[in-house]
């Protein structure tokens, strides 16, 4: 099995014993509505399953005081009237004579499933756990957190098994201070947190969760910020953070390991964060994340309190980390105004330390935000109009998405490959689906009359296979493919791809072609189809539906052009079906093509079709068929730097495009 699933019944002993409306919402129904629902969508059945440990006081040591963990020992045989008193000294904190070993719990369940990763025994995984984590501090409960979970799991991931490089991604809606202060000087744990902020009203209220915080000492840079100071923020907003600010550094950095504070109170109709991302969205970040570290990605469960909303959110990372397809994001994909504010910030925080920021251009620096400690009360406070406000948003939105799932299920083939009696031999992974069987031969002819390098035997019978699975994908039988075409053949089988997908269910089709492949001359320009050739002659956008860009000659360079360009053309267009072409001359190393085949399976929900010359597949069907399956690309080896010449190519042509497809601002258009 590939990914772990990591629980145990007994996280759920403690509760609230007294009345307390800010820690009302930190209940048990959060971890027993999640399992719940994993279960009834048959995916805790496909997880390796793994009952929680406690984590030893020495594990605990590695972040907290023994001051801090005798304290918190103490508290198993207090009274309730005790345990109110001692909760009173911490910040929306409660304790219960199951805390202890709840948090310990919590602990040992990340710990196990870091092990599992580490040692090979799965891919990824998830701890499903309470107490949640986040604000734990070194000697001091916080915000519903005891012990640090994520933060201990880091520390031990680096003890235990010598790890230099960890990214910490924390997704939840509240700063996690905690795990910044723990690491602000470590160079070795790079954490990126985005958070409500609102310029500091929001709680913890702190200054130093703006973005202008990026650690101290040696660990300057390593601290990445990124504050929304309005509420509600999507789709849009956290797929434009992930590609222009946290992907970026993590490239560059290149981790070892991606440890992620899940926290879904960042997710729609929840009360504490009021943002309007959907649960599938976190689909789509989680396999954005899994292209990192060779795919060792464990999440720790830490916020999240609208139960549905939660449930689903959980669902759509465990589906993400089993390698299901996203499904597509809904929405228009245009960053908010304050989000591209909050970007350019970061961004502008950050260069100084990263060459990737400062080689995608120069980003003004605006002015420090506006910071207040004054303390506002809740906008939303359970119970009150707004929160029935919000839940009856979330209730519709989810309605949407269980519609969604009920029309999309998951395939039963996810992958099949396309292959002539030459590429026999290729050894493929066990679940990937050999097709043997072509279009019918009247469809065959009729489409291969528009050209006549598709009349020969080989071309003919390799465009039979492809349409047969261009077939499949269109009409639901499989997720994805792969086929073989004649290199003389290969721009004729393309332009007839385009033709077919367009004319039998694709609303929207992406191309990216990569090589000596040029855009049919008389194919409509009518914002049905995306044209983005790679390896062009020179940057050009005669339309914002065909682009051009010169392949990038080193990996910061070709990092920058998936993460900059590709990827923001491909979610702002929103297609129905990719096709990747890897032509005459394409010029790609494996681990390149296998990086933007396995990036290009968001946008579309799956639905990729990768073309190849025949005489390369023997050298790339395999790795593309595992990452379409969902498994991670090999790593690109060493980052280096863009050239000027690729750097100014991608400058100028977001500067041609980003008005029309604003997934490529990277900075808030002044307001007149």
């Amino acid at each position: 099995m590939r990914t772990a699933l990591v629980y145990h019944e007994d996280m759920a002993a403690a509760r609230l014993l007294w009345e307390d409306p800010e820690c009302e919402i930190e209940r048990p129904e959060r971890l027993t509505a999640a399992l719940e629902r994993l279960r009834q969508r048959g995916l805790e059945q496909r997880c390796l399953q793994l009952a929680a440990r406690e984590a030893s006081e020495a594990e605990l040591g590695l972040v907290h005081s023994p001051e801090y963990v005798s304290l918190l020992r103490g508290t198993q045989t207090l009274s309730t009237r005790e345990l109110q008193a001692l909760s009173g000294q911490y910040d929306a904190v409660y304790f219960h004579p199951s805390t202890f070993h709840c948090a310990r719990l919590a602990v040992g369940a990340a710990l196990q499933l870091v092990d599992a990763v580490l040692t090979g025994a799965v891919h990824n995984g998830l701890a499903l756990v309470r107490p949640p984590g986040h604000h734990g501090q070194r000697a001091a409960a916080n915000g519903f957190c005891v012990f640090n979970n994520v933060a201990i799991a880091a520390k031990y991931a680096k003890q235990r098994h010598g790890l230099h490089r960890i990214l910490i991604v924390d997704w939840d809606v509240h700063h996690g201070q905690g795990i910044q202060y723990i690491f602000e000087d470590d160079p070795s744990v790079l954490y990126f947190s985005w958070h409500r902020y609102e310029h500091g009203h929001f709680w913890p209220h702190l200054r130093e969760s703006d973005a202008d915080a990026v650690g101290q000492g040696q660990g300057r840079g390593f601290t990445v910020n990124l504050p929304w100071n309005q509420v509600g923020m999507g789709n849009a907003d956290y797929v434009a953070a992930f590609l222009h600010v946290l992907l970026p550094v993590a490239f560059e950095f290149d981790p070892e390991l991606v440890l992620i504070s899940a926290g879904f109170d960042s997710a729609i109709g929840d009360p504490e964060g009021q943002m309007r991302a959907t649960p599938e969205c976190f689909s789509h970040l989680t396999q954005l994340l899994q292209v990192l570290a060779g795919g060792r990605v464990c999440a720790v469960l830490e916020g999240g309190y609208h139960l549905e909303s939660l449930s689903q959110s959980v669902c759509m990372v465990v589906k993400a980390l089993l390698g299901d397809p996203a499904l597509p994001l809904s929405g228009p994909m245009e960053p908010h105004h304050s989000a591209l504010e909050s970007i350019q910030r970061v961004r502008a925080a950050q260069a100084p330390h990263w060459k990737s920021l400062r080689q995608q251009g120069s980003t003004p620096i605006l002015n420090p935000s506006t910071y207040s400690l004054e303390r506002r009360a809740s906008p939303v406070s359970p119970g009150g109009p707004k929160f029935k406000a919000a839940e009856a948003q979330a209730s519709a939105a989810l309605s949407s998405l269980l519609d969604q799932l009920h029309l999309n299920p998951t395939l039963p083939v996810r992958t099949a490959v396309a292959l002539t009696a030459l590429d026999a031999a290729l050894v493929l992974p066990a679940d990937v689906l050999r097709q043997e069987g072509s279009a019918p031969q009247e469809e065959t002819r009729a489409w291969a009359r528009l050209h006549e390098a598709l009349a020969q035997d080989r071309a003919l019978t390799a465009l039979g296979k492809v349409l047969h699975l261009l077939n499949g994908i269109l009409d639901g039988q499989v997720s994805s493919g792969i086929a073989a075409t004649p290199e003389p053949a290969a721009a004729p089988t393309l332009d007839v791809v385009i033709r077919r997908g367009l004319s039998h269910g694709a609303r929207r089709l992406l191309c990216v072609a990569v090589g000596q492949l040029d855009r049919p001359a008389d194919l409509a320009d009518d914002g049905r189809n995306l044209w983005l050739k790679i390896r062009g002659k020179e940057a050009a956008a005669p339309s914002m539906f065909q682009v051009s860009v010169p392949l990038p000659g080193t990996t910061g360079g070709f990092v920058s052009c998936v993460l900059a360009l590709v990827l923001p053309l491909a979610y702002g267009f929103q297609p129905d079906l990719v096709l990747v072409a890897l032509g005459p001359a394409h010029g790609l190393q494996a681990p390149q093509a296998a990086l933007l085949a396995s990036l290009l399976r968001g946008p579309a929900g799956g639905r990729v079709l990768v073309l190849l010359e025949q005489g390369s597949t023997s050298q790339l069907a395999g790795i593309l068929a595992r990452v379409l399956q969902g498994e991670a690309p090999p790593g690109l080896g060493p980052f280096s730097m863009a050239s000027p010449e690729d750097t100014q190519a991608l400058i100028y042509l977001r500067g041609q495009l980003e008005a029309e497809w604003k997934m490529l601002q990277v900075a808030a258009p002044q307001v007149p």
